[in-house]
């Protein structure tokens, strides 16, 4: 079941997403969200608000399933890289709204709150990958050691840079196919791209 505060704070995102920060109103959002526009500032308090619960509300669903995968006992390193690719890959293919919020904030946002947020999951996920790097290069499952800010931005760079052009390729390979099945066969076609340069850049080798 999805909370009166969620239902404001998806539709909010829709918005966001679209119109960016200034262009929504409280108006909008609340006609969006089939609420009187006084719920806003009970759950919120204000538009600022709101926004900054968005961006904290996403970013802690991110966190969550790092952590997961970073106690597993069942499988080695190079699993635990795919399952963190296959994760953050399914969350920019079914938040794009989010996504390409947050997109906008890394060049235009003076909020420090967000910055703060945006800051500290990067963070996270430079030091998740330390984590499973330096374990993998102890028990000789990686062979390379590659500086692991870039790393991550291999990973999300490749990510956020082909989902934002899906469009566009679609139209140079001239598929006509329909766009449910057009985007699972691109996304497809992504992780694997993205796990092959990470075989490269860690060195590792499947039948080792």
């Amino acid at each position: 079941m999805v909370s009166k505060e969620e239902n404001i704070l998806f539709a909010a995102e829709k918005l966001f997403a679209e119109k960016g920060f200034e262009g929504t109103s409280t108006r909008e959002i609340s006609k969006a969200a089939n609420v009187n526009i006084s719920m806003i500032s009970y759950y919120f308090g204000s538009k600022e608000k709101l926004y900054e619960k968005l961006v904290e509300y996403r970013m802690n669903e991110g966190q969550f399933f790092s952590k997961d995968i970073l106690e597993r006992t069942d499988i080695n390193e190079w699993e635990k890289i795919e399952k963190i690719v296959d994760q953050f890959l399914g969350r920019v293919r079914h938040h794009k709204c989010f996504y390409r919020i947050m997109q906008r904030e890394q060049l235009h946002t003076e909020n420090p709150q967000i910055v703060e947020f945006l800051k500290q999951t990067k963070m996270g996920f430079i030091s998740m990958y330390s984590q499973v790097l330096e374990s993998g290069l102890k028990k000789g499952i990686f062979t390379k050691n590659p500086p692991i800010y870039l790393l991550h931005a291999t990973v999300s760079g490749t990510l956020f840079y082909a989902s934002n052009a899906k469009e566009m390729y679609k139209e140079f390979l001239n598929d006509t196919a329909d766009d449910e099945i057009f985007d699972e066969k691109y996304y497809t076609e992504l992780n694997k791209h993205i796990k092959y340069l990470l075989k490269d850049l860690l060195g590792y080798e499947e039948n080792k």
